[in-house]
């Protein structure tokens, strides 16, 4: 696997640093998920069980170990610089500073490790005037700009339903961490990785934000409109709706022949999409008075067959019902030892010749804590007394 032989101490919870070491994890790297042992990744405990296990915890540690320590304790902070001296990369998503309080800062790591790749996932990044703030996700959606260019026009602005600074902030940081891997292996030295949520979801502005750059002006809400391109959108069939995406003249002149709108082409309000986007409760009407003439189904083949980009509009279950969503495998079903078959989402990256897979399920608070503390050269009846005195 990619990253067979790579070892990762995670020392992060809730999402963004899971969903970063899942990953790698996913990609080969042993990932050694460090928890609390009062109640470990908060989690564990949150939305919807199966076989008394959280699908919520399982889907985003699934491939990693499992260690609790108290890390408030000096032999529990003893045991992590253990596992640091034997680390290629460490992840915390703590606020700035908590890695230098805790005595484990970049000078302190790279002692331990001179060529140790450190990141850190934060709300706002590792400096700045707003690095002691606390954030999540909504807060990160809100300050990024991102909910004022989301919701229709006439309406408040509105945040995306999953957790998307979370889900783009954890990507950067893999991404920062095998670009960092590649660094090492060409210069010997490590890196010090950060990712902020704020950060990431102001980089996906894209053209929002560079229209604003060209002119000043804050975009306008355009709701399932584009913001660029018109007739987007979606539209009405007899039965429900489509989701149409004519993203140029191109694609515009192969949608009104595949609707049978000649009519439309020599019209001069409609000629450019300039034209069109001035005039788009126009143009959209006209679609939807021939739409609503037959069926999603039908407009689905016929757009299809004329290559123009359209889709259904798909509850979950019907996503995961939908032929290509199960060839793709994006709900797979993880085996575990304890809590029986658990449903997780699938591998979003591919590889031809080596391609992820499950080699671990996800752990139980502290399943490897035993076996992981004998790999540090722990006895057995230091174990035990360390789980007596609760730092394990």
């Amino acid at each position: 696997m990619q990253l067979q032989g790579i070892r990762v101490v995670d020392l992060t919870r809730i999402l963004s640093g899971p969903f970063c070491s899942m990953f790698l994890a996913d990609m080969g790297a042993e990932v050694i998920k460090v928890e609390d042992p009062e109640g470990g990744d908060p989690i564990r405990q949150q939305g919807e069980t199966r076989n008394g296990f959280s699908l919520y915890f399982a889907s985003f540690n699934r491939n990693k170990r499992s260690i609790t320590l108290d890390l408030r304790s000096p032999e529990g902070k003893e045991i992590l610089r253990d596992l640091l001296r034997n680390a290629d990369v460490v992840i915390n998503n703590y606020r700035p500073g908590i890695m230098d309080k805790m005595g484990f800062g970049r000078d302190a790591l790279r002692a331990l490790k001179p060529d140790i790749i450190s990141c850190h996932v934060t709300g706002f990044g590792l400096d700045g005037p707003y690095r002691d703030r606390p954030s999540f996700d909504f807060i990160a959606q809100a300050m990024s700009g991102f909910m004022s260019v989301n919701g229709d026009e006439d309406g408040p602005p509105m945040r995306a339903a999953p957790p998307v600074s979370d889900l783009v902030a954890g990507s950067y940081a893999a991404m920062g961490i095998c670009a960092a891997l590649v660094r090492r292996s060409r210069t010997g030295e490590g890196e010090e990785v950060a990712t902020a949520l704020t950060d990431s979801m102001t980089s996906m502005l894209a053209f929002l934000a560079t229209n604003f750059f060209a002119t000043g002006r804050q975009p306008v809400r355009t709701g399932n409109d584009h913001a660029l391109v018109a007739p987007y959108g979606l539209f009405e069939a007899a039965d429900g709706q489509i989701a149409v995406a004519p993203s140029n003249d191109a694609f515009y002149a192969r949608l009104i022949d595949a609707l049978g709108l000649d009519d439309l082409r020599a019209r001069p309000e409609y000629l450019t999409n300039a034209a069109r986007f001035e005039r788009r409760a126009g143009i959209n009407a006209e679609i939807n008075a021939r739409t609503r003439l037959q069926t999603v189904a039908h407009w689905i083949d016929r757009l299809n067959a004329a290559g123009v980009p359209c889709g259904r509009v798909l509850n979950l279950p019907e996503v995961f019902e939908d032929p290509q969503t199960r060839h793709q495998q994006m709900r797979i079903t993880i085996e575990h030892p304890q809590h029986g078959p658990l449903d997780v989402l699938g591998f979003p990256i591919k590889f031809t010749d080596d391609p992820c897979r499950i080699h671990r399920p996800p752990p139980v608070l502290g399943a490897d804590t035993d076996a992981l503390l004998g790999e540090l050269g722990r006895d057995a009846a230091t174990i035990e007394a360390l789980r007596a005195n609760g730092v394990v």
